[in-house]
């Protein structure tokens, strides 16, 4: 789930939605994957209305929409679908906006009391919050400080989940270089796990 930043500015990031979205379903393991099983959009048009709200392109939003949902099709889907319950191009996509309203994490920020502020907030704030929510903890992912700045600016929130689709707590295997990271680049800066100590800023404004 991400946002779309000022700070990314070699990006196009017109009209970004002002609520979490989705990023995409990416299994841990990626030895079995069908790179041959290309994209086809019109398996998911009974999706596309959720599609296009909740997972949208933000970082090039005027290009055709549809790459964004290829890319993590071709790279993570056919990964993915080893899984019987996620081995069709509807399945996938269908199951990823499914756990998406389960997840509901706009509604949990702000039952929460977490928004977007001008004020930091403390990241372990922000952890415990989500903890207490939902039982497991999650992954947050921040862009660093820029220069002459103290806050580094929450980005990304990942959820895992077991084979069987049950959320479970994220956390790093030993030597884990976390692949995912390098697949999401704001601007020249890429995503990384946030710091406990760094005061936190959740941007009120995503333009």
């Amino acid at each position: 789930l991400y946002f779309c930043f000022p700070q990314m500015s070699d990006h196009d990031c017109q009209d970004p939605p002002e609520y979490w979205t989705i990023h995409g379903l990416w299994p841990d393991k990626t030895e079995d994957c069908n790179r041959t099983w290309h994209f086809n959009v019109t398996e998911i048009k009974d999706l596309m209305s959720d599609m296009r709200r909740y997972w949208p392109d933000v970082l090039h939003s005027s290009l055709n929409r549809t790459q964004f949902w290829k890319h993590e099709w071709e790279k993570h889907g056919t990964c993915a679908a080893t899984l019987p319950v996620l081995n069709s191009q509807k399945k996938y996509f269908g199951k990823a906006l499914e756990l998406y309203q389960h997840v509901d994490l706009n509604s949990c920020l702000l039952k929460a009391g977490i928004k977007p502020s001008s004020s930091y907030y403390q990241m372990t704030a922000i952890k415990e919050a989500l903890t207490r929510f939902y039982g497991v903890t999650p992954k947050i992912q921040c862009l660093p400080p820029e220069e002459g700045e103290k806050a580094q600016t929450i980005g990304q929130i990942e959820f895992c989940f077991t084979k069987e689709l049950q959320l479970r707590n994220c956390t790093a295997l030993k030597g884990d270089s976390d692949p995912m990271q390098a697949d999401l680049k704001l601007g020249t800066e890429e995503l990384s796990v946030c710091s406990d100590t760094l005061p936190t800023y959740y941007p009120s404004q995503v333009q």
